[in-house]
């Protein structure tokens, strides 16, 4: 009979992902394509008589603000969180900008918040407030603080944070002072 049981295989999986979506930011982002179409649609079919500058001026800012608008609400979107042995990642956007990596070794502690509100962060977003730490707010909800060895606080609001919150926990005893890495 063979015993299938490891004294090294751990609870936790090699990584945990988790995501939070906010589906309200891409009508924020529809925002700024109707505002770059708007630019377009100046540029290509103006009947203005006022003057060439006033004509640039709109184009250009309307071209601008579209794109300020549809990518910077879709790089907020969603965010992805994942957690491995060694660092707790997280990524925004489809594009996975902006991206932060916090080593294990800067994590002092993992706490399970049951609420994080854009209203208390001031919006939605990569946020920083002096009195709070930093976040990514991508929706209201539940979310994780990391507690840095800086002082610091780390905030991400991610569907599932309680499993979170154990699998970090579990990866810093784990990754302890004295233990192996």
């Amino acid at each position: 009979m063979r015993d299938h049981s490891r004294a090294d295989d751990s609870s936790h999986p090699d990584v945990w992902t988790g995501r939070a979506t906010n589906r309200v930011q891409w009508l924020l982002a529809l925002v700024g394509a109707a505002c770059m179409a708007l630019g377009i649609e100046l540029a290509v079919d103006s009947a203005w008589t006022s003057g060439v500058a006033a004509l640039v001026m709109s184009v250009v800012g309307c071209i601008a603000a579209g794109l300020l608008v549809l990518f910077g609400t879709l790089a907020f979107v969603h965010v992805d969180l994942r957690c491995d042995k060694e660092s707790v990642e997280v990524r925004c956007g489809h594009i996975g900008l902006p991206r932060r990596r916090i080593p294990l070794s800067h994590v002092a502690g993992a706490d399970f918040t049951a609420l994080v509100t854009p209203r208390h962060w001031g919006g939605w977003g990569y946020r920083w407030r002096p009195e709070k730490g930093t976040a990514v707010v991508v929706r209201r909800g539940e979310g994780v603080v990391l507690r840095l060895w800086d002082g610091h606080t780390f905030t991400i609001t991610v569907d599932n944070a309680e499993s979170a919150v154990r699998e970090i926990r579990a990866r810093l005893r784990t990754n302890g002072p004295g233990s192996p890495r």
